[in-house]
């Protein structure tokens, strides 16, 4: 789906998205799999929900992998206890 004009991936929830700007790319994991992985991320510039990385120098396959794991995760447990509510 397209959601502020960027891609972004949905299951149970927005998943992930990835946008890119002149300077640098960024990836959209969320918070959680952000601060799960922070020691991972050092060499990057994050925010919140966001890891910021050169054009040039992409996030290692490994460490998208870990990231979006996480956030299936997170997301199917949201779900479940929305689910177990009704």
């Amino acid at each position: 789906m397209i959601s502020y004009q960027m891609p972004m991936y949905k299951q149970d929830g927005m998943l992930v998205g990835f946008a890119a700007f002149k300077d640098h790319c960024s990836f959209f994991p969320g918070a959680k799999p952000i601060a799960t992985y922070k020691d991972e991320l050092k060499a990057y510039k994050t925010s919140k929900g966001t890891i910021r990385f050169p054009i040039g120098k992409p996030l290692p396959a490994t460490l998208v992998k870990k990231l979006v794991k996480t956030r299936i995760a997170e997301n199917e447990k949201r779900a479940a206890e929305k689910e177990k509510k009704r």
